[in-house]
């Protein structure tokens, strides 16, 4: 007999799908509320929590320039990579974009469908609106086509969209050492853009919109793992720590004070 050990990661996954379907017939069928409260009440397993893998501003510009742009394999994957860096947009969302999910002009952003089947809008910036342009004019495809196709004109797939961040990896390593050896997923881009919007200082509310995160509280893992808002609390501390000395007073005042 194959004895199959679970991480604790595993279960928790396998526990909120099941949490979500009792919460589903505690609503449906009150009569089995006690049950479900009992099912409900089930404490997660507790893991080491891993610290949040991204990518510096260095990593960032040399993965983007790492796409031959002389193709049309090229300029697709650099489109795909500017999406994932800049909009965050999850592996489902980037292989589900349509053409028509692309709105060009003033206000140009992004329409995707999140988890939950939840629709947000994602803003683009100038030079990213003008890389979909032009790579919307060479696609031609139908409005409910999609954005990205694969060679054989379908919709990629996860397995070859982490191919393709995987290669493009892998040519930058090449100029920027610090990708050598790192683990690079699109998850890890979507992580990237979170820093990148910490670092400048945007409110923690507004990154958890920009990722389609329904709890703010998701967003806490990218403060944990920002070393540099450490090293500024910790600069702060120490000046606040020293110990400024005795204020001793000099004979004008203590005069001054005498006449009083």
């Amino acid at each position: 007999m194959q004895f199959v050990i679970n991480s604790a990661r595993s279960r928790n996954t396998r526990l909120a799908g099941i949490r979500s379907f009792f919460r589903f017939v505690a609503m449906s069928e009150p009569q089995y509320m006690l049950q479900c409260q009992k099912i409900l009440a089930m404490p997660s397993k507790r893991h080491v929590r891993r610290t949040v893998e991204f990518l510096d501003r260095e990593e960032i510009d040399a993965l983007l320039a790492a796409p031959d742009r002389s193709t049309g394999i090229g300029r697709r994957d650099h489109a795909i990579l500017l999406i994932a860096l800049q909009g965050g947009l999850r592996v489902s969302e980037i292989t589900g974009l349509r053409c028509c999910d692309v709105v060009i002009g003033t206000g140009a952003h992004i329409l995707c469908e999140g988890k939950g089947r939840k629709q947000r809008t994602t803003p683009l910036r100038r030079e990213t609106a003008k890389v979909l342009e032009s790579w919307l004019k060479e696609r031609r495809g139908g409005q409910d086509d999609p954005l990205f196709p694969s060679n054989r004109g379908t919709r990629l797939s996860r397995d070859a969209l982490e191919d393709i961040v995987q290669r493009h990896v892998l040519t930058a390593s090449k100029t920027c050492p610090s990708l050598v050896g790192k683990r690079v997923s699109p998850h890890v881009l979507r992580h990237s853009i979170a820093m990148e919007l910490l670092h400048h200082g945007i409110d923690q509310t507004v990154i958890a919109l920009w990722l389609g995160h329904e709890n703010v509280e998701t967003t806490q893992v990218y403060v944990h793992a920002d070393l540099r808002l450490k090293e500024k609390a910790l600069a702060r501390l120490t000046a606040s720590a020293e110990n400024p000395g005795r204020y001793r007073p000099d004979d004008k005042l203590l005069a001054f004070l005498e006449s009083l």
